[in-house]
Order: structure tokens, then C-alpha cells, then sequence
């Protein structure tokens, strides 16, 4: 089945006591049982909801999964995945990443006795001086936010399986409709449900895919004890907005590639942090395991100074300067204050994340008026 089709279908099916096409929202804590412990599947929400189960089946569908788990944020997705491990353990990751996922690795696990190590995963070979007889988990973001680097997901899983490591890759800004972590070797796919796969800037979740029985039973377990789990409301947004996640993405990726090739010809902008330019660092990668670039970019001023970015932020008109990406509506943000602003200063400047460094989330609106938009602000600073 093509991607589009299991946009609109997989997971959803008539509801058998009406016939509604939609799945409808089981708005219920509890579930009457016919004698104790004897029940449909049923029987407490933090457990299981119909609503969320059906959204549950889309969401592994359309990463070509066995099973998926939705949480109230991708924070505790996230939180679940890393609850895998215990005491002692170790975990490489990128020294680009989210904001709160550094956030929640250095001062909550770190203080829990679980080790991470920050390096650069351009070259898988990176990897290798790390991993101990520790070490259980790589974590990966590709592209990553916000400088859009890309990990080569195959090479990174060859490595791990080697050393009998988990892949968790946390496919956020690409969505499955741009790449199948799972298709690559990855144990565990990580998503913002928030971004682009509910699409709308009114829903905050997350998922977590995979392939495997038991490694999906730990994470329930997990899940339903720690008890991070979305309403059936919130699951029934999300299930709306998937059915247009092909058509959408399709946009973002036409308007994100029109953006990022004006930026990189404005005389006011140093550079463009796009993996669709064929000089960014791993396009060939890029090209290999995405099947189009998305509509996330970043850029810094010539005139490299803070309050020149604060500026252009404030001119812009079409944009909305806020925090998250993956809406229909185009977002401006500055990582450095806001979105990464929870890591030290150094370690910014030291991985490329300077203080003047603004990211775009290119929307669905004409294009058009979005360069418009960008033009006349680049032209008052």
C-alpha cells in the first residue's frame, strides 16, 4: 500500500455500532467489566483506549512497524525509551540535538547514574572510541535540530549490532513520509507527534515505534506504569491530521526548497543550514535514506550579531515567531533563546549554534508570500 493510501486508511476502520468513518473519541476513565479481570481488552484508560490504539495502528503503519505507543509529549516518549536502561549504563548521542532532550539526558539521568556521551555523528566511525561494555543505547536525530545535520542511520545500526547496542532514532523532522528509520535497522523510531504528523499546532504527543514483541512489551509496561499516556481527544486530532500528512509534506518540502534557495542568495545572509544543497555536509546520505528534504532550515546574518537576528525576528509578518515546527502555519524561532536554551552557552557555540542562528519552519502557504515576507524584513535590519 502506497504512503498516501495508509495516510488515509491504516488504522481506521468503520465503527461497528454505527457505522461513523471516523473513529470516534471514547471519552471514558473505566471500562465495565463482566467479572473481575474478564474484560474486551478494556479496562482502565491509562491502559488502553480504542481511540488511541486505532491512532496507534496508523502511526506503525506508516513507519512500516509491528507495534507503536503513543505518550502525552515526545518528552515522554523519549523518557521511556532511556527507562529501558539502568544504573550505569551509557548512551551515545549527537552534540546537535533538541534542547530537552539534553535537557532530560544531562539533568535528570545523568543524575540517576545513566552516562551520555555529546560527539559529532557526521562520521559513523565517531561512534566507536565511545562504546564500553556499558554502553547499551545510540540515539540519533536526522536531521537534527536545528543545524540539519544528517546521521547515517544504516552505518550507525551495522555499528550497534556489532556491539549488541539499541538504535533509537528520533524521526521528528523528517516524518515517516520522508524516511523509515525502521526500513534502516533501527530498533526504535521516536516521534513528536506534536509536529508533523498531527500538523496543526493544537495537539502535543509523542510516539515510539518498533519491530519487535518484546522490546514493545517493555515499553508498554513502561508506558502504562509511569503512566505518560495522550487522551482519547488529543488521539483523535492526531488521526485527523495524519490523513493529510502526505499532502502536506509534499508542500513543505516544495516551499522549504524555494526558501532555502532564496536565503542562500540574499546578500544579507551568511549561510543556509539545508541537507537539500548538495555542499551540505552528508547530501549524499541524505539523498540515500530521505526521499525529499523537508521544510526545516536554519540561517545566520552576515551582520552576525544578536540583536540583528532579535530584529529580523520582530519584522517578519507571514512568520510567527514561537516555539515547535511541523504546522501548516510557517514558524520563526531562535534556537539559542529558546528552543536550545537549556544547554550551556559553550557547548552551543562549540557545536556551530551561535547566538544569531534563526530557525525557519516553512508551512504550507504560498511561497510566494513567505519570501515576501522574509524580504522585506531582511531589507528594514
Amino acid at each position: 500500500m502506497k504512503f498516501g493510501t495508509k495516510a488515509v486508511h491504516a488504522g481506521v476502520e468503520p465503527d461497528p455500532s454505527t457505522g461513523a468513518i471516523m473513529t470516534p473519541i471514547y471519552q471514558t476513565s473505566t471500562y465495565v467489566q463482566e467479572e473481575p479481570s474478564k474484560h474486551k481488552g478494556y479496562a482502565y484508560a491509562r491502559g488502553a483506549n480504542p481511540t488511541r490504539n486505532a491512532l496507534q495502528k496508523s502511526i506503525a503503519a506508516l513507519e512500516n512497524g509491528k507495534y507503536a505507543l503513543c505518550f502525552s509529549s515526545g518528552m515522554g516518549a523519549t523518557d521511556t525509551v532511556i527507562k529501558l536502561l539502568n544504573q550505569g549504563d551509557e548512551v551515545i548521542t549527537s552534540n546537535d540535538l533538541y534542547g530537552g532532550s539534553y535537557r532530560m539526558f544531562k539533568r535528570v539521568f545523568e543524575r540517576l547514574g545513566i552516562k551520555f556521551h555529546f560527539i559529532d555523528m557526521a562520521n559513523p566511525d565517531n561512534i566507536i572510541p565511545f562504546v564500553n561494555k556499558n554502553t547499551k543505547l545510540i540515539w540519533l536525530e536526522t536531521p537534527s535540530n536545528p543545524l540539519m545535520n544528517i546521521i547515517d542511520i544504516e552505518a550507525c545500526v551495522t555499528l550497534a549490532k556489532k556491539h549488541n547496542l539499541l538504535v533509537a532514532v528520533d524521526n521528528t523532522f523528517a516524518s515517516p513520509y520522508l524516511q523509515n528509520p525502521l526500513d534502516l535497522g533501527a530498533d526504535i523510531v521516536m516521534h513528536s507527534v506534536t509536529k508533523y504528523l498531527g500538523g496543526h499546532s493544537d495537539v502535543v504527543m509523542g510516539a515510539l515505534v518498533t519491530n519487535q514483541e518484546k522490546l514493545h512489551q517493555e515499553l508498554a509496561f513502561i508506558q502504562n506504569s509511569c503512566g505518560a499516556t495522550p487522551g482519547p481527544q488529543d488521539s483523535f486530532l492526531v488521526l485527523r491530521g495524519i490523513k493529510t500528512l502526505h499532502l502536506r509534506m509534499e508542500r513543505h518540502c516544495l516551499n522549504g526548497k524555494k526558501i532555502a534557495e532564496y536565503l542562500r542568495n540574499h546578500p544579507k545572509v551568511d549561510h543556509v543550514y539545508w541537507p537539500g544543497f548538495a555542499d551540505h555536509p552528508n547530501h549524499e546520505i541524505a539523498k540515500k535514506q530521505m526521499r525529499d528534504f523537508g521544510g526545516m532550515l536554519s540561517f545566520t546574518l552576515k551582520d552576525d550579531r544578536l540583536e540583528k537576528a532579535f530584529d529580523l525576528m520582530k519584522m517578519v509578518q507571514v512568520f510567527s515567531l514561537a516555539e515547535s515546527l511541523g504546522g501548516v502555519e510557517s514558524l520563526i524561532n531562535h534556537p539559542a533563546s529558546m528552543t536550545h536554551a537549556s544547554i550551556p552557552r559553550e557547548e552551543r557555540i562549540k557545536n556551530g549554534l551561535v547566538d544569531s542562528l534563526i530557525r525557519l519552519s516553512i508551512g504550507v502557504e504560498d511561497a510566494e508570500d513567505l519570501i515576501e515576507d522574509l524580504e522585506q524584513a531582511l531589507h528594514k535590519i
